[in-house]
């Protein structure tokens, strides 16, 4: 998918205000610790988290959508590190965060998402949260979002088979109707994972 086509519009393909996920979890962070949002895209949870408090870095690989994730930041005063990088070519192990927050970053590939969901345990320090939401393979009968490849979708055992059941603060796969842009609108098959570590 080129991203870059994708967010070159002018409205911010799934809104400027964050994620229901990250509303619904966001007493589970680390108040104002260290932040990694991953496939943040065009800045709406980064830049939500740096309006509370969190010390943010974000990281895309569209050029496009970092620059409408750094206006957003300038028009609502608030300051992220933005990085434009490959998400593939992201050494994990190089620093360590408080959170690590992961918004439907549902493009990788059924055989690497064991390494990529075990690199963000390692960008986690010990004592911090790791977030991630996205769709379950029902999305697909709603079409409202997402891929179109039920492989790139997560379930319970995406998470139980990689993370000890100690580690695993909640789990949970719901239905609910969000409005989050065009990108995101209507009802959806979700499922949140928060690891503690």
């Amino acid at each position: 998918m080129d991203w870059d086509e994708r967010y070159s519009i002018d409205e911010y393909l799934f809104g400027k205000e964050p994620a229901q996920a990250l509303l619904r979890n966001e007493e589970h962070l680390v108040s104002g610790g260290t932040t990694l949002v991953i496939a943040d895209g065009e800045g709406r949870n980064s830049v939500y988290l740096a309006k509370k408090g969190f010390k943010v870095t974000a990281t895309d690989n569209s050029i496009v959508a970092n620059q409408k994730a750094k206006s957003l930041a300038l028009s609502e005063n608030v300051e992220v590190d933005y990085k434009l990088e490959d998400f593939f070519e992201i050494k994990w192990t190089e620093k360590s965060y408080d959170n690590v927050v992961g918004i439907c970053f549902q493009f990788v590939p059924k055989n690497l998402i064991e390494p990529v969901l075990l690199g963000l345990r390692s960008a986690t320090k010990k004592g911090g949260t790791l977030l991630i939401h996205g769709y379950t393979p029902k999305q697909i009968e709603y079409g409202t979002g997402g891929p179109k490849d039920k492989s790139l979708m997560y379930t319970k055992n995406t998470f139980t088979n990689l993370f000890h059941e100690s580690e695993i603060f909640k789990l949970e796969e719901y239905e609910a109707t969000i409005n989050e842009g065009i990108g995101h609108s209507g009802r959806s098959a979700m499922i949140d994972f928060i690891g503690k570590f």
